[in-house]
């Protein structure tokens, strides 16, 4: 089975204006930025590179990629469930299941081997090494090597637009959205489709897995988008949740995208926890996964799912959100967990 892998159009998430500071995730730097370049409390101003920085939570900035970052997993039983996941994902009308991966990972031999697993993972998508900051870390200096690995890696085949609104369901503003206000979407989708026919063009939002503004805001942009013929083939929902605190109506909010005659993919999945984890948090998230699997699963038009890496060795969550962890479906030493079997219960369901 050939594996497909996701390249981004390096259009950075922009900025909210609140009081004078930028919020968390916000930008707060860049060449031509203009707006605020202080950070809300309990975030810190980090450098991407010299077009972008952004507001991080904690008070020094993670690591540029993905490195290996234990945690803790209480004694609790791991997965009972058998079988790969794409395999199930596709015997249950899903075009894919996949995991996001990235170049420090790829030396692990015991961890390639999990990730190579055709039967398991049917997708990969790069972590951080196609961003813009990697591929030009340097006004026009370009390096593609470490993309490169895992799209050859892939190849033993997307483009994305990510984050373009607040949270109250405004645009984000940075350079381009403040030169070419919201032209800059459309521009940006008709120069991805030119660039590559066959790829598919999703715009990519965290927070838009349940009803709220900014959803209702992305359904907006996408009818726009549509009436206006502008090329658009999906909408990824990223799916960075915490245990317990799923948002309400998931399946609902899917349904609503794919009405707009959109797919939807869940893009970026994972369910963190405060650390240490118990096996009351482990059964929890085992809930939870099922739940977020089986709203996809249940609507036609959600063609896949991508974990945001499938194991806690080498989650981004410990190095952005302090004390918290465990939110893959595989431990840190590559044994799957209860939450695998949430994942299989949900693509069943």
């Amino acid at each position: 089975m050939t594996k497909l892998t996701s390249t981004f159009v390096a259009l950075i998430a922009l900025i909210p204006f609140a009081a004078g500071q930028a919020a968390e995730w916000a930008q707060c730097g860049g060449i031509g930025f203009t707006g605020p370049t202080t950070c809300v409390s309990g975030t810190v101003c980090t450098k991407q590179n010299d077009y972008y920085s952004q507001c991080l939570p904690g008070t020094a900035a993670p690591a540029p990629s993905n490195p290996s970052s234990p945690t803790t997993t209480a004694a609790a039983p791991g997965s009972t469930a058998t079988g790969g996941l794409h395999t199930i994902a596709k015997a249950n009308g899903k075009l894919y299941f996949g995991s996001a991966t990235d170049n420090p990972e790829l030396t692990d031999t015991a961890y390639v081997n999990i990730l190579s697993d055709n039967t398991m993972f049917g997708q990969i998508t790069p972590g951080n090494s196609m961003k813009w900051d990697a591929t030009e870390p340097s006004r026009g200096t370009f390096t593609f090597t470490n993309g490169d690995v895992i799209a050859n890696l892939a190849k033993k085949n997307g483009q994305l637009l990510r984050e373009p609104f607040n949270d109250d369901g405004t645009f984000r503003t940075d350079v381009f959205y403040n030169t070419l206000g919201t032209d800059y979407i459309s521009i940006a989708l008709q120069a991805a489709r030119g660039a590559d026919p066959n790829a598919k063009l999703y715009i990519n939002d965290y927070n838009v897995e349940g009803p709220g503004a900014k959803s209702t805001a992305l359904q907006n942009l996408v009818k726009q988008l549509k009436a206006a013929n502008v090329p658009l083939d999906g909408v990824g929902l990223q799916g960075h949740f915490i245990v317990g605190a799923l948002p309400g109506n998931i399946q609902q909010n899917i349904e609503a995208f794919t009405a707009l005659g959109v797919e939807v993919a869940i893009t970026e999945l994972d369910i963190r926890m405060t650390l240490p984890s118990t096996p009351a948090l482990l059964a929890q998230q085992q809930k939870d996964y099922q739940t977020v699997i089986t709203a996809c699963k249940n609507v036609a038009g959600c063609v896949g799912v991508t974990i945001w890496d499938y194991t806690d060795k080498y989650s981004w969550v410990p190095q952005t959100f302090s004390g918290q962890g465990a939110a893959c479906p595989w431990d840190q030493n590559l044994v799957k967990k209860p939450a695998f079997d949430g994942i299989v219960a949900g693509l069943q369901a």
